[in-house]
């Protein structure tokens, strides 16, 4: 197996400051090849840069939206490129962090609105799934029992509605479901999901935009009030390591501080 690299896979990346970005660098530092796919090219560019930067091997893949056929088809892409390095490519993990915005009081919602959150987070969700659990199936068992991990960037939306997210909750509702039923299904193949609720606001560059002066500053530094998307990173990498004699299914992090 000495001739074989991980590839991480990851759906969404923002505008390369958050989840998707940090996690991609920390399982290429761990050893994975990593491609990346998104809808900014401009974003992809520099994640990519970041993590060749630290002497990552990663690839970019752009969309133009997230639909059932455009996650069918760039897996075609992903699984057909060439790496440039030696050695054969297994997929071993992927994270689905995409997400629709959609939010605004029930009765402003309007049919575009609805759809558009249940396509990005499960129509795109559903196709993104299927080609990563086929393509596991074909995998071998590693040391830890698994053929491979399904993650899944979950938020507060995901298992509480509130006042503005009626749409948006339905969408994190809906792929939370689907990962917990992916789970209860595959993972009798040794194929683990897992569903992790990100119940706090993430250090960003568009969180930090929001706040001004000297309340930004000590929002950025206040490690009990936010969330830092590597260590969001470093958790879905605890997941990816556990065996298949304790498995997680869904994992909520927050801040110290923060009140649930």
């Amino acid at each position: 197996m000495s001739d074989v690299r991980p590839l991480l896979i990851v759906a969404g990346i923002g505008n390369a400051t958050g989840t998707g970005a940090a996690t991609a660098r920390v399982f290429a530092q761990a050893g994975y090849r990593v491609a990346l796919t998104s809808r900014n090219a401009d974003h992809l560019k520099l994640a990519a840069e970041q993590i060749k930067g630290d002497g990552g091997e990663v690839a970019v893949f752009p969309v133009a939206e997230y639909t059932y056929t455009t996650m069918t088809d760039v897996f075609d892409d992903i699984l057909a490129f060439n790496w440039p390095s030696s050695g054969r490519t297994e997929l071993r993990v992927a994270l689905w962090n995409v997400g629709a915005n959609v939010f605004g009081n029930f009765l402003t919602i309007k049919e575009a609105d609805i759809q558009s959150s249940l396509e990005v987070h499960v129509t795109a969700g559903f196709a993104f799934s299927r080609r990563v659990i086929l393509a596991f199936k074909e995998n071998s068992l590693n040391d830890l029992g698994c053929r491979g991990t399904l993650l899944f960037t979950g938020a507060t939306a995901s298992i509480r509605g509130n006042i503005y997210t009626s749409a948006f909750a339905a969408g994190k509702f809906g792929i939370r479901a689907l990962s917990q039923s992916l789970a209860k299904e595959f993972n009798a193949d040794n194929i683990h999901v897992a569903h992790s609720i990100i119940d706090g606001s993430i250090l960003t560059d568009l969180s930090l935009s929001r706040r001004t002066g000297a309340a930004a500053e000590a929002w950025k530094a206040d490690r009990d009030g936010r969330m830092d998307a590597e260590s969001v990173a470093k958790s879905y990498l605890y997941l990816t390591n556990q065996d298949s004699s304790a498995w997680t299914w869904e994992l909520d992090l927050r801040p110290a501080h923060e009140k649930w």
